[in-house]
């Protein structure tokens, strides 16, 4: 059935713009007139939808066209705005980037996916009539998008804002719907973007602020009007492998997630499609736990095991049973940061520190990325969780290069068609029931994942 939906999606010329910091700013000023926003993230992102989601206390959802089919976002885009006022979804790098010439998978092309009015961000330093003829190319570059609004950042002066506002409206009738000043918030970034909000100090307090600021700047008014603008919505049912569990076993496999500011890499549709397919999760924290509960396989994720590497080496208990679970055949899947945990050091500025050493090897941070981008790889090998032959798509983003102990024997899952994986082109580590990947993967895309996993508990559950 068609309903309203406001939506509005935020984007800009390139990355680290400011437009999360808007972003949060507008979600934070729409709950303060309470509005119940759904939130989304463009793209393959962790950090950022758990910005998202502490702004607008409910859960951040990803939307990414490579990974997930044009079927599933529109499924899992009306499915998570139930029972909310409006969504807001940020987009990520430059307006119409993607992964090709053509702008494939580009935040321009979701906006379009998703009839959803688009304002942009765009900055405003040392320019004035030259940002309309930027704004100007984006209008026509694509007419099929419903460029809405503009909103500069930053200005430097109230001249320039007058400028660049007049000569925007005269030329390409984009009404212009706020100019923020430089702004100076406690928002610390490290190498992967934001610092993740549970190891911010004050980040209650910064949203607060953020929102303040982006309601004292931008006239929140009109954006409401441009969100209320668009056109309604009639997917409501949930994406194929999210739908909710009744009566959910009592015998229901438990699944253990190392949950923390170590590991914090996590797709929320990933959890909710493991529960979906009949599994019980219980969070562990590999920083504070010192023992691993009774669980029928372990899932850990991404994250930053490289600043918490001296508290995950000193948590010697855990580490020792996670080694010795891997040794007893427990399934364990581990992505990316997961990975690292389970090799034998974590190498950082020629200091070791002690992992799990399930994997012989050592994994040496780099200063800059070792493996970034979308990616695509071959199952080939014997593996716990997935058929040979089955292909699919992933994303990898790591600055840790693995260094294999010498004569050792390592057996691998895929064969890596794009991207870099662990090897010379193979990729997803195999020890007994134990695959450890750099490679993340959505469950939506890649719509057996939960189910193996699951099945995989349900067999050590009965053995």
């Amino acid at each position: 059935m068609a309903q309203n939906l406001p939506r509005v999606v935020m984007a800009a010329l390139r990355g680290g713009s400011g437009k999360t910091t808007l972003t949060l700013g507008l979600i934070q000023a729409l709950r303060d007139r309470g509005v119940r926003v759904a939130p989304f993230k463009k793209g393959p992102d962790y950090i950022d939808p758990l910005w998202h989601t502490e702004a607008a206390q409910t859960q951040c959802h990803n939307l990414d066209p490579y990974l997930m089919t044009r079927d599933q976002i529109l499924s899992s885009f009306g499915y998570h705005s139930l029972n909310k006022d409006a969504a807001v979804i940020e987009g990520n790098r430059g307006l119409f980037d993607g992964k090709d010439v053509k702008g494939s998978f580009s935040t321009s092309e979701l906006a379009k996916t998703l009839k959803a009015p688009l304002v942009l961000a765009i900055d405003c330093t040392m320019a004035s009539r030259t940002v309309a003829a930027i704004v100007l190319g984006c209008k026509t570059f694509d007419p099929d998008l419903n460029l809405a609004g503009v909103i500069l950042n930053p200005v430097g002066t109230k001249r320039q804002e007058k400028v660049v506002t007049e000569a925007i409206e005269l030329t390409t009738q984009v009404p212009v719907l706020g100019a923020v000043p430089r702004l100076e918030f406690h928002m610390p970034e490290r190498h992967m973007g934001l610092v993740p909000p549970q190891e911010h100090s004050a980040m209650a307090e910064s949203l607060r602020q953020i929102g303040r600021q982006v309601a004292g700047y931008v006239d929140v008014d009109k954006l409401w009007e441009v969100m209320q603008a668009a056109s309604s919505w009639d997917h409501w049912d949930p994406p194929e492998g999210l739908s909710p569990v009744e009566n959910q076993k009592k015998h229901a496999p438990v699944i253990g997630v190392i949950k923390d500011s170590a590991f914090g890499f996590y797709y929320q549709d990933n959890l909710a499609a493991l529960e979906s397919h009949g599994a019980r999760l219980v969070f562990i924290s590999a920083l504070e736990d010192h023992s691993l509960p009774e669980m029928d396989a372990l899932y850990i994720g991404g994250g930053f095991p490289e600043t918490h590497a001296e508290r995950l080496s000193r948590n010697k208990e855990l580490r020792k049973q996670v080694k010795a679970m891997a040794d007893k055949g427990l399934p364990i899947y581990a992505e990316c940061g997961g990975l690292m945990y389970l090799g034998d050091n974590l190498v950082i500025d020629d200091k070791y520190y002690p992992m799990a050493g399930v994997f012989p090897i050592d994994f040496h941070m780099r200063k800059k990325p070792v493996g970034h981008g979308y990616s695509v790889c071959q199952v080939i090998g014997e593996n716990p969780f997935f058929p040979q032959g089955l292909r699919f798509k992933a994303h990898e983003f790591h600055y840790s290069k693995p260094l294999a102990k010498p004569m050792t024997e390592l057996n691998f899952a895929y064969k890596v068609e794009r991207g870099k994986g662990v090897f010379a082109g193979k990729g997803g580590l195999v020890y007994k029931n134990v695959l450890g990947t750099y490679h993340h993967v959505h469950a939506l895309g890649l719509k057996c994942w939960a189910g193996s996993l699951v099945a995989a508990a349900k067999r050590s559950q009965g053995a």
